[in-house]
């Protein structure tokens, strides 16, 4: 498991050097004036830590298990057989490892990536589909020219760099592991960004294997994302990465590549000629990745869990009306409070909890623990249709309330 034991010490030595500062002023100053003004402001000159909800439980069935459109559905928990479905890596090996302990909504398996110190990382899935003339495909046979894929991400809390691959959709074409066209998600500094290739000329492919950089022809890694995913102060949470790849018509440049994170697009291409004429092999490959090309600069954990590849638009989990939240943990922490909106702006906040103590890391969606408002005012549960979004904020060992977080963690719900 990652070893945190830098950063309590870190927290410890921080909340250990306020109290002692607020107690030396206390003791200097006169019994009538030691909970002076100079006193408050020092604790409020330190900002509390802002937290996040660390993921929400998932309902018992996602929609993706019955979904025709549905390619593929891992969300790491099941037998090993599921895993032998992918092409590469074999199970057993350390790229297939899967962590017990790290999962989405607390309960169940991940995908692991470990970065050791100086290394590119250990950790991947290589799911092929449809027209892959390599390995045995899902649904073997179909073409696939518009695909959306999904999976949450969670960096180990106090992550420190930008972390290279994280994805790509691909069309393979031989035996030889020759490319059409990709389509990849990289690091951006802590952002991500889009990085599509078409590797075709006069209508025929021109790679000789794979990755064959020579022959690609690279369309755009520009505007690149907005949302911070690999930086320090969201690590330590499940974040939801979605990309659509679509070709082009042949001979036209209106292909299409996107990507959402939290349920907000971050980043798209419009406008690109992603495989000219070349009709015979279609999207066919989804690869999760853990290369760090430059290596981490410490030993270092991230996760992969709910997979999902779809012919349409995916999206957040799916929660119960009444959904369990879980709070990523505070060094000191003290009383916490979240509010929901029906909208990623925070325009329309449905449920406002009561203050909720430090010792607990969940709250339940009740109008027991907290109140309705707005549009849904007087009910018990949230209603079906909107995709909400969380904010919380907490107070430190002072009572001093830490700013509000942004609005993330999208989810829907279902009353099934």
């Amino acid at each position: 498991m990652p070893n945190t034991k830098r950063l309590h010490l870190k927290s410890a030595f921080l909340s250990f050097t306020l109290s002692f500062m607020v107690a030396l002023i206390a003791g200097l100053c006169p019994a009538s004036h030691r909970a002076s003004a100079d006193t408050i402001a020092l604790a409020n000159a330190v900002p509390a830590e802002t937290p996040r909800i660390e993921s929400i439980v998932l309902a018992p069935v996602q929609p993706h298990i019955n979904n025709p459109a549905v390619i593929w559905y891992d969300n790491f928990d099941g037998p090993d057989a599921v895993q032998a479905k992918y092409l590469e890596p074999k199970v057993g090996s350390p790229d297939a490892k899967r962590s017990q302990v790290e999962a989405l909504g607390g309960t169940g398996q991940s995908m692991e990536c470990f970065y050791p110190k100086g290394k590119q990382g250990v950790g991947n899935r290589k799911l092929v589909f449809g027209d892959s003339p390599i390995g045995h495909p899902i649904r073997p046979g179909e073409k696939f020219e518009d695909i959306y894929w999904r999976i949450y991400v969670k960096h180990q809390k106090g992550w420190v760099g930008s972390p290279a691959k994280m994805s790509r959709a691909t069309g393979m074409t031989s035996e030889r592991w020759t490319q059409a066209f990709i389509s990849h998600v990289w690091s951006h500094g802590p952002n991500l960004t889009l990085d599509p290739v078409r590797a075709v000329q006069d209508g025929q492919v021109v790679t000789t294997g794979y990755n064959d950089f020579a022959h690609f022809k690279w369309l755009g890694n520009s505007p690149a994302g907005k949302f911070p995913i690999h930086s320090t102060e969201e690590s330590g949470r499940w974040v939801c990465v979605e990309s659509r790849l679509k070709l082009n018509t042949p001979g036209k440049q209106d292909g299409y590549a996107a990507l959402w994170i939290d349920g907000v697009l971050d980043t798209e291409r419009k406008n690109l000629d992603l495989r000219g004429t070349y009709t015979e092999h279609t999207i066919n490959a989804i690869f999760l990745e853990a290369y760090w090309n430059e290596g981490s600069p410490v030993d270092q954990y991230r996760w992969y869990d709910d997979f999902v590849v779809s012919t349409r638009p995916i999206g957040p989990l799916t929660a119960t009306v009444n959904p369990t939240l879980i709070k990523t943990p505070i060094t000191n922490g003290g009383k916490w409070e979240v509010e929901i909106a029906a909208d990623s702006q925070g325009q329309h906040v449905v449920w406002k909890s009561h203050q909720i103590e430090p010792a607990q890391s969940r709250v339940a969606v009740t109008s027991v623990t907290g109140t309705f408002v707005d549009l849904q005012e007087g009910q018990n549960s949230l209603a079906a249709g909107p995709m909400y979004f969380c904010r919380v904020r907490q107070q430190n060992n002072l009572g001093v309330w830490s700013a509000w977080s942004n609005w993330h963690q999208p989810f829907f719900v279902t009353k099934a």
